[in-house]
């Protein structure tokens, strides 16, 4: 990433994610835009009954060493700050997140785009697996 004041940290948790500890280690003096990404365990999904819960798991090694690599191509995009991404492991109970991109740039242009960039190549590249849950029954779908 450009320069030496950058913050990079990427994880995979099977605690909660915290948004305000996410917002206060990205934000600096010098960035003028923060954005916070919280993708959230819903409801329903096309074509499936009312969810009650959602499953991930992962190789954490793995996806971290994607997640850093992703992280390095954002950088080398934008003139980032800092970077934190997670992404949680286990049973996600609904309205809670699930994973977590957090991006501090000087302006809000970068900002925006690079967490855009980084939640789209997680989603398309990075190996994590989901099972939706409803009463009675559930299965693995493709794609975190």
């Amino acid at each position: 990433m450009e320069g030496a004041k950058v913050s990079t940290r990427v994880a995979v948790r099977s605690d909660e994610i915290d948004p305000a500890a996410l917002l206060a280690e990205v934000g600096r003096p010098s960035a003028g835009a923060v954005v916070l990404f919280l993708g959230t365990a819903r409801d329903h999904s096309p074509g499936k009954p009312v969810i009650t819960e959602l499953e991930y798991e992962a190789y954490p090694e793995m996806v971290e060493g994607k997640l850093a690599e992703i992280v390095a191509e954002a950088g080398a995009r934008w003139h980032l700050e800092a970077v934190v991404v997670e992404h949680r492991v286990g049973v996600v109970t609904l309205g809670t997140p699930s994973v977590a991109v957090a991006v501090a740039a000087a302006h809000r242009e970068e900002a925006f785009a690079a967490g855009r960039f980084l939640i789209d190549e997680l989603k398309s590249r990075v190996p994590i697996w989901k099972k939706e849950h409803w009463p009675g029954g559930g299965e693995w779908v493709k794609g975190a």
